[in-house]
């Protein structure tokens, strides 16, 4: 999947509501679980973990160049 140019990957696990996700933003990756039975919702914490990863490199680059 892809959200603002960064691709995801969203999966579920054997155990029933938990997500796994992962995605790369320049050369670190980041990985995590969520729960939640609705697929939508775990998209959507992904996305939201993407945001808040893209707005800190934001502030990173803008700090340093």
């Amino acid at each position: 999947m892809n959200y603002r140019g960064i691709e995801y990957t969203l999966t579920m696990t054997t155990v029933p509501g938990v997500w796994k996700w992962q995605f790369r933003i320049g050369d670190e990756i980041k990985t995590g679980k969520t729960e939640t039975r609705i697929d939508l919702l775990a998209m959507r914490r992904v996305q939201s973990r993407i945001d808040r990863e893209l707005k800190k490199a934001a502030m990173t680059t803008n700090f340093t160049g």
